[in-house]
């Protein structure tokens, strides 16, 4: 049901759901550009994504290389992809979530 009772102005709501297409085109794109980065043990192992969640860099300390247990330095690898993931994750709801909240109130749309 529409306020007043009334049809929506399907122009209006044609430029409405363009616009934020646009905006959320615009916020996919600088999420692919900005990078984030994640830590495990105290530093030793460091990644890299984007704030899309695409791998971009790992850094691994010399000092978390045991040939005698390379377990500790997968782990230690998955924790920071992890932790950046995370706060990849955490940046798109920011930047998205706006975007999408209002996509909700469009009949027809899956959000």
């Amino acid at each position: 049901m529409f306020p007043g009772g009334g049809q929506p102005n399907m122009q209006q709501l044609l430029q409405q759901a363009q616009k934020m297409q646009q905006n959320l085109a615009a916020a996919q794109e600088e999420l692919a550009r900005t990078l984030v980065e994640g830590t495990a043990g105290g530093g030793l192992v460091k990644a890299t994504v984007t704030g899309a969640g695409e791998l971009q860099g790992l850094v691994i300390d010399p000092k978390a290389v045991d040939p005698e247990d390379t377990e500790t330095l997968a782990d230690l690898v998955l924790a920071a992809v992890r932790d950046a993931t995370a706060s990849a994750q955490e940046m798109q709801e920011q930047k998205l979530g706006p975007l999408t909240q209002g996509l909700g109130g469009i009949p027809g749309l899956p959000f």
